[in-house]
């Protein structure tokens, strides 16, 4: 318990000195324009490992606070697996019987697949076996984005109070990718092997999609994740942000991100 206690105010004074001390993003006017021309708002943000290097297109938005959406399956994949709500990746979460619009979501399935299609209603059963207090506890340790639940135990990363910045989105993959979280290191790998989305000759992808809308339409999009090529890892955060966008809003936080990543050589523009 002290261990922890320590930890976690290690955590919130490196939080609290980032705050006073973040490093500069390097502003890419290609990956600017590639953004202008999607005809939404918003950024990507990209962190060259070996180099130290940060990049964006728009980069005054780079900490813009939003909901982080599914994105979140990332962290509490983490913490189901650490509370031993669900042992492995291949481990079936039962259906709760509900019919849904998204047809693919009424049935068991294992959390590898429930992280695939990003499916709402299986995570929120996970959540519920955590806890609010055991959630509390491991946002706090880790540090994640503001650190705030209320807004419902099932609701507070789609509709609640819970908040996350592109920085802070990155900030968090890279300690996942260093296993500098404070979670076992098979749980670490386990979240890693789920996210797990492209694997080729050339480079490994790991990322999340995230999409909530909140309001009166006001909708926020993301793809977060990494890219291991080359002996480096470069980690990207696409932010968009609509209100009552067409459905070409889905889509382009993929193909924003490729677009950019494939003028930095970092990913082919279409998938292999």
């Amino acid at each position: 318990m002290l261990r922890r206690v320590c930890f976690t105010a290690f955590l919130l004074l490196s939080a609290a000195s980032l705050l006073h001390a973040q490093p500069e993003v390097e502003e890419l006017p290609a990956a600017r324009a590639v953004l202008d021309a999607s005809g939404f708002k918003g950024t990507t943000l990209i962190y060259d490992l070996n180099n130290q290097r940060w990049m964006a297109g728009h980069a005054e938005l780079v900490d813009t606070e939003v909901l982080p959406a599914s994105t979140f399956k990332l962290f509490s994949s983490l913490v189901a697996l650490e509370t031993r709500v669900i042992h492995a990746a291949d481990e079936i979460i039962p259906w709760d019987g509900v019919t849904r619009g998204r047809l693919e979501t009424n049935t068991d399935m294992s959390l590898r697949d429930a992280f695939r299609i990003s499916s709402v209603p299986h995570y929120q059963h996970l959540v519920r076996e955590i806890g609010s207090g055991r959630m509390g506890v491991l946002l706090r340790e880790a540090g994640y984005g503001n650190m705030h639940m209320d807004g419902g135990l099932e609701t507070f990363w789609l509709s609640g109070d819970l908040r996350i910045t592109p920085r802070q989105q990155i900030e968090f993959m890279l300690r996942l990718y260093n296993n500098e979280l404070p979670f076992r290191p098979e749980v670490i790998r386990t979240v890693k092997d789920i996210a797990l989305m492209e694997d080729t000759e050339s480079y490994k992808l790991r990322a999340k999609t995230g999409l909530a809308q909140v309001g009166d339409g006001e909708n926020t999009g993301w793809w977060v994740g990494w890219v291991e090529k080359n002996d480096n890892v470069y980690f990207f955060a696409t932010l968009l942000l609509a209100q009552n966008p067409d459905d070409s809003f889905v889509p382009k936080r993929l193909g924003i991100t490729r677009e950019i990543l494939s003028q930095l050589n970092i990913l082919p523009a279409e998938p292999k």
